[in-house]
């Protein structure tokens, strides 16, 4: 007998959902430090309705931060405001502007450089972060690139071998995230590495990167610190 089809509550918008994605997440409309942990809350509730999940969501969800605050209703009506604002003064402008400036010569050169230049980029990127800078700072440690199911499924570019235990080490150009000091992983990003500290033993470090030089200097602390846990 066929499973019955499990009801959502979550609402369709068509062709608009790119824009409404696109710009939520470019002004960082849906992080933690403006709608909660949602992932971490829901589990907390563990609720058996929607209502029930939504009454409780209102009653103790705060923003993510060092100065919490209350999530409302007018809280959550007041970021669908902006990000209106958002889309119709900033993206419909600029990306009309890109719409009518576009060639079929740039649609070519983008799929070739997105395809072999960045990639070979990133490449180069990850390898200078570890080899002259981790590698040079922690000459004890053995660092290896993580296999590509690792790296597909945990989001770990490097292990940092301590012994038989690991710390893993993302690495991100500052570029995917200007303001790195408000970066936040996603929930899947959160499991994955929760994962990997099961299996390993050690805890994973996001790297932010310009060109060769590590631009949250204070992540090289966190790991010294964790090469001195592990060796315990």
């Amino acid at each position: 007998m066929p499973k019955p089809l499990t009801k959502r509550f979550s609402k369709e918008f068509g062709k608009k959902e790119k824009v409404l994605n696109y710009a939520t997440q470019t002004y960082q409309l849906s992080r933690p430090n403006k709608v909660g942990t949602v992932m971490a809350l829901i589990r907390e509730c563990q609720p058996k309705s929607f209502e029930e999940w939504e009454k409780w969501y209102f009653e103790n969800a705060n923003t993510d931060g060092k100065a919490p605050t209350k999530i409302t209703k007018e809280s959550l009506e007041e970021l669908g405001e902006r990000l209106y604002v958002k889309i119709k003064e900033i993206v419909i402008p600029e990306w009309t502007e890109a719409f009518n400036q576009l060639t079929l010569e740039d649609c070519v050169e983008y799929i070739f450089n997105l395809t072999i230049n960045r990639t070979y980029d990133g490449f180069i990127r990850e390898k200078s972060v570890i080899e002259d800078n981790l590698a040079k700072e922690f000459p004890n440690v053995k660092f290896e690139q993580s296999d590509p199911e690792l790296d597909h499924a945990g989001d770990i570019d490097y292990l940092g071998w301590v012994g038989k235990k690991a710390f893993g080490i993302q690495i991100k150009p500052v570029t995917a995230k200007a303001n790195f000091g408000n970066y936040s992983a996603t929930e899947r990003m959160k499991n994955s590495f929760t994962n990997f500290t099961k299996k390993f033993g050690g805890n994973v470090f996001v790297v932010f990167s310009v060109d060769d030089k590590i631009s949250n200097a204070d992540v090289v602390k966190e790991i010294a610190n964790e090469i001195k846990r592990l060796h315990t």
